[in-house]
């Protein structure tokens, strides 16, 4: 009996585990096409590439990075991304690039997830 609580156990230990940073989420997903450019991605730090896009804010960038735009798919192609940890990492790339934005509230992921919703039954 011992054994299987320990099994179940473990197994919800990942339900648990703490939210990547933006660093990490970036270092692990998003540095694919942002450390390189690939597909014509904003790199990570050029303000001159990012400029634009932190102008037009977070309210146009996380949704469209929670549902995916042009050649970059939904949450950058790991589907195991929470909202929260998706936008970490936008607010990390455009800090990065001269944003000066703050930690998400769960209002603004709430916003965030359902502007993403809207955006993907277009």
């Amino acid at each position: 009996m011992r054994p299987i609580i320990l099994l179940l156990a473990s197994l919800a230990l990942p339900a648990f585990a703490a939210e990547r940073t933006g660093a990490e989420v970036y270092e692990g997903t998003c540095s694919e096409c942002h450390a390189s450019g690939k597909f014509n991605a904003p790199l990570f730090g050029n303000a001159k590439r990012w400029n634009k896009l932190v102008r037009e804010g977070l309210d146009d960038l996380v949704p469209a990075a929670l549902g995916g735009v042009r050649k970059m798919p939904a949450k950058g192609g790991n589907p195991d991304l929470s909202d929260l940890e998706v936008a970490r990492a936008v607010i990390y790339m455009a800090n990065a690039g001269g944003g000066r934005f703050a930690e998400p509230s769960s209002a603004d992921l709430a916003r965030w997830r359902q502007k993403a919703d809207k955006r993907s039954k277009k």
